[in-house]
């Protein structure tokens, strides 16, 4: 258990609902989707099975300047958007330098920079190969380009692990303010993978949804006729300090972060253990390390991707986490309106599950048509209001290869 309490201080994003966290939010308590037709020309081109995804609602080259945005690979143009708006919602902290740090995550990195970068090559040859093509690919650009916009030198972290990267990217930030490493860290995660490559790629593994005459209802948790996720772009931030640290500087606070938990399957590249027995481990240990109980939770921000196989696992990691209980517990599936931000999943959904704390509001799962029959969980259909007192809401994210994350936040 840790002995200091962690807080959130300040909240960045930028994703297929909105340009920052809080317009993101509020689109995301409307019911609307994100999904929708890709109209550049090389999906008709390419003859690709899939022909929509969750775009970015604002390109990162209406908000930096161009010459920033050419030494950046799409993934780290988000990174930097999200994490300035945070640090400035933070009130652009007066920290010293060595005691603020960085624990950022992508589960691809920069696929833009390295696929055009190829494409270079084999037509124009390697003296066409830009100079900055392996600082813009690499996947701790997005990390680098944050503590060097920010001045942040208590260490630049980057986390990998698939969909479950930004997730983790919290619990470790979470365990290195306990460590005393830093007093103050901006955690999260970026992806910009709507690529040609990518999407062929989980179309051909029968990973994405294939209703393209229906972008915006084609992410659908928990419903019967689900069929695959639906790819999104963007990034999310979260400012993250010691509450010694923000109640000396006078910091509004959103939430505390109670802690959090990583676990692994060790059962298959893909496809998730479908018992789910490592999934809940890493909820109980979210839960427990900080002192609670698993009677304690009152919220769930599922990881909930929409693909068959997925949605089955986590319930039933749910199930055997909180049994009977499971059934009044309120559940949100948001990728439904987002869309799966792969390496920045976790961390909007890490701030979606920070703002319904704070405004006692649970967000809506929309799509939702017919509910499987083997998938028995309360799922918020429509904003709902949650109780009043002392709330704690945990928020799950599991990626390829087996990785699990888990966070948990309480009220203040």
């Amino acid at each position: 258990m840790g002995t200091k309490k962690i807080v959130v201080t300040g909240i960045g994003a930028t994703s297929p609902l909105g340009g920052t966290a809080e317009e993101s939010w509020q689109n995301l308590l409307k019911g609307e989707s994100g999904a929708s037709p890709l109209e550049q020309e090389w999906v008709a081109r390419l003859e690709l099975p899939v022909t929509f995804a969750a775009q970015a609602r604002v390109q990162p080259t209406e908000v930096l300047e161009r010459v920033e945005s050419k030494r950046l690979d799409p993934a780290t143009q988000f990174a930097v958007i999200a994490a300035r708006e945070a640090w400035a919602d933070a009130g652009s902290p007066d920290v010293v330098p060595e005691r603020f740090g960085v624990d950022w995550a992508t589960g691809i990195g920069g696929v833009w920079t390295l696929l055009d970068a190829w494409d270079t090559l084999r037509e124009r040859g390697p003296r066409r190969v830009l100079p900055m093509t392996v600082p813009m690919l690499m996947p701790n650009a997005g990390a680098a380009a944050i503590e060097m916009s920010l001045g942040a030198r208590a260490g630049a972290r980057t986390v990998v692990s698939a969909c479950a990267s930004s997730t983790e990217s919290v619990v470790n930030a979470y365990e290195h303010l306990q460590a005393g490493y830093a007093d103050i860290i901006i955690a999260g995660g970026a992806e910009a993978a709507i690529h040609p490559l990518p999407l062929a790629s989980f179309a051909s593994m029968q990973a994405l949804s294939k209703q393209n005459d229906s972008p915006a209802t084609a992410s659908r948790p928990y419903d019967v006729n689900r069929d695959g996720f639906v790819l999104g772009e963007g990034a999310a931030a979260l400012v993250l300090e010691t509450e010694e640290h923000a109640l000396a500087r006078g910091a509004k606070i959103y939430a505390e972060l109670l802690g959090g938990a990583v676990t692994s399957d060790a059962f298959h590249i893909t496809a998730p253990d479908p018992e789910g027995s490592a999934a809940a481990r890493a909820m109980i240990a979210a839960v427990e390390s900080s002192g609670l109980t698993l009677d304690d939770v009152a919220h769930i921000n599922a990881h909930a991707t929409s693909t068959p196989v997925g949605d089955i696992a986590e319930y039933k990691a749910l199930l055997h986490v909180f049994g009977d209980r499971l059934a009044s517990i309120p559940v949100s599936a948001t990728k439904a309106s987002t869309g799966h931000l792969l390496g920045g999943a976790g961390a909007i959904e890490a701030i979606f599950t920070v703002k319904a704390l704070q405004e006692r509001t649970a967000p809506p799962t929309i799509n939702l048509t017919e509910q499987d029959p083997e998938i028995a969980l309360d799922v918020v259909r429509e904003p709902r209001a949650l109780p009043e007192g002392d709330l704690v809401a945990i928020s799950n994210s599991f990626g390829f290869g087996g990785h699990n994350a888990v966070v948990a936040f309480r009220s203040v």
